[in-house]
């Protein structure tokens, strides 16, 4: 359970871990400095990535939706230059495409999760992250395996 408070409101929500998570944020934190990126609103966002951190101090950057752009289809988009300006070194793992549209090329596709016990989805992407960190530019090998 993870207690939002809006408007001065305060709710609990149940929550659910994707398989693997906890060991997919170990194994990647190790690799590289994490940062959250989500459309979701702040106040909601910042209680479940707490929740996820577990105390570890791995999840410190955030971004909410106010650091996106709004489409006129009501999605959002997610501009990486808000995170960093040289994208050599950034990819954005997200279930939405629209959300790495800005820079395609630093995107990682992954099935959103349905509340699959059997889920492998992070741990697919461990391999995958585990060789990014050998390259001085993500979009050159993403591009080429296909991932964007």
């Amino acid at each position: 359970m993870v207690e939002v408070v809006l408007g001065g409101r305060s709710t609990l929500y149940h929550v659910y871990k994707r398989p693997f998570v906890d060991f997919f944020l170990h194994k990647v934190s190790a690799w590289y400095t994490l940062v959250i990126f989500t459309a979701s609103m702040q106040e909601y966002a910042d209680p479940v990535i707490d929740w996820l951190d577990a105390g570890r101090g791995i999840l410190g950057r955030r971004f909410f939706r106010e650091s996106c752009t709004q489409l006129p289809n009501g999605s959002y988009s997610k501009d990486l230059t808000v995170v960093e300006q040289d994208l050599a070194r950034v990819c954005l793992v997200d279930n939405s495409p629209i959300s790495y549209s800005p820079q395609e090329m630093n995107g990682i596709p992954i099935e959103g999760w349905t509340h699959d016990p059997s889920d492998q989805a992070l741990l697919d992407l461990l391999p995958v992250l585990d060789s990014l960190r050998f390259t001085s530019d993500v979009r050159h090998v993403l591009g080429i395996r296909g991932y964007s």
